[in-house]
């Protein structure tokens, strides 16, 4: 019996580095199982240059990737989500996107890179340090699959996935 494709959308606000990441990551490491999307509720525009550099660091084609708004998954043909997680981090004062509706919603924050400011090294190491956190976050997701029991322990568990350094 062939499981279902989980649909996910990550947001932040900028929708330049940590979702653009986090998208990138879900959909390969969930081998067809997952179709992850990423978008902001105040896009920058453009993807953070570092954040692609990151991507191809790892072996992927950002050649496609773009910072877009989270308007284009609540119009009417937009796909249908099974899983809404937002990586912005609330202890810096960032401001989370809010998606209504029925999906699974999650935290999942972490600093934002795109806001470290100094050398390109020391730039980099945070988009390495984010990299390494939205990876080791999404392994212990996809540990959890299928997920076709949304309860609330299931709701919980990857809840707590955020909490993942």
């Amino acid at each position: 019996m062939t499981q279902p494709v989980l649909s996910v959308l990550v947001l932040c606000t900028g929708n330049s580095a940590r979702s653009i990441m986090a998208e990138y990551i879900l959909n390969a490491a969930g081998q067809g199982r997952i179709r992850a999307y990423s978008a902001g509720s105040k896009p920058t525009g453009a993807p953070n240059p570092f954040a692609l550099a990151r991507l191809e660091k790892a072996g992927f084609d950002p050649s496609d990737a773009r910072s877009k708004s989270w308007d284009e998954f609540a119009a009417p043909d937009a796909p249908s989500l099974d899983m809404v997680i937002t990586v912005c981090d609330s202890a810096a004062a960032e401001t989370c996107p809010y998606w209504p509706g029925a999906p699974l919603r999650l935290h999942w924050g972490l600093p934002d890179p795109a806001g470290v400011t100094g050398t390109d090294d020391a730039i980099a190491a945070a988009f390495d340090e984010a990299f390494g956190v939205i990876s080791r976050r999404v392994d212990a997701m996809i540990a959890l699959l299928p997920l076709d029991k949304a309860d609330a322990t299931l709701q919980a568990r990857l809840q707590d996935i955020g909490k993942l350094p």
